[in-house]
């Protein structure tokens, strides 16, 4: 395993807690209207991957669970990433939670409602609850997180495509850079709407497109993960149990032939 990413900061935490405030304050509605874009698909090959279950746990520690909580996952569950108890308790427990605790915010809860207005939502669920006839809950977090551009109307100076008006401001914006939007004007005169077209970077990050489009994979892959841990348990359970329903169906037919075979 690649060395993990030092814990931000609580002073950054407070600063982004202020900034995102207003944003939340000003969005009444989960989703506000503003322009809609087609999902990309998530590489969803990586939840098989271990190396980017590991890597993806490591990046929600240290970029999101300052804000979000997966309590649905217990920190010592993370031993089926092919962790170690050391490892997983010299790099993924921030706080002085123990190993069989669940995956909790390091935010206090007065403190989360004071600066954001609400609590910010347990992400245990999400790659279940945002699933949908337009792609899975994987395709939307992995568009999500690449879909933040820069909007200077918005409190926290950021907007996302997905997720218009949204009041989390850019968490990743040092490692994906600044990108503004291209919008068109479509429809009917006096009932147009925006459309997206593309993203145009105004300053890199500290990765490569395709760096940063993997690193998201990752993180969306463990999102999956921790929505479902024993979903792969239960496909490779179950096709064992279809193997079998399949040999003994050979075996019953054989069985009823022989069976009523001198029955007139």
């Amino acid at each position: 395993m690649t060395p993990f990413y030092s814990l931000r900061q609580s002073a950054f935490l407070a600063v982004a807690a202020a900034i995102t405030a207003l944003g939340l304050a000003a969005s009444s509605a989960v989703f506000s209207a503003g322009p809609a874009v087609p999902l990309d698909t998530f590489p969803v090959k990586k939840v098989n991957d271990v190396a980017a279950l590991q890597n993806g746990a490591k990046v929600f520690v240290n970029h999101c669970l300052g804000c979000h909580s997966i309590s649905q996952v217990r920190y010592n569950k993370l031993r089926d990433l092919g962790l170690t108890e050391e490892q997983i308790k010299g790099n993924l427990i921030p706080t002085q939670a123990k190993f069989g605790d669940p995956i909790l915010t390091t935010m206090p809860i007065k403190d989360s409602k004071d600066w954001f207005g609400k609590v910010p939502p347990d992400l245990s669920l999400t790659a279940r609850s945002r699933s949908s006839g337009s792609g899975s809950g994987g395709d939307w977090i992995y568009t999500y997180m690449r879909g933040y551009y820069l909007d200077p109307a918005r409190p926290s100076g950021w907007n996302n495509t997905v997720y218009p008006a949204v009041g989390m401001p850019h968490v990743l914006w040092e490692l994906q850079g600044n990108n503004r939007a291209e919008f068109k004007k479509v429809g009917a005169q006096g009932q147009e709407t925006d459309e997206f077209i593309r993203f145009v970077n105004e300053k890199p990050g500290t990765l490569s497109v395709a760096d940063y489009d993997n690193l998201v994979a990752d993180l969306t892959a463990f999102l999956v993960w921790v929505a479902e841990p024993v979903a792969q348990t239960r496909k490779q359970i179950g096709v064992w149990v279809l193997l079998f329903l399949a040999l003994f169906f050979v075996f019953a037919w054989r069985l009823n032939a022989a069976f009523w075979r001198d029955i007139k």
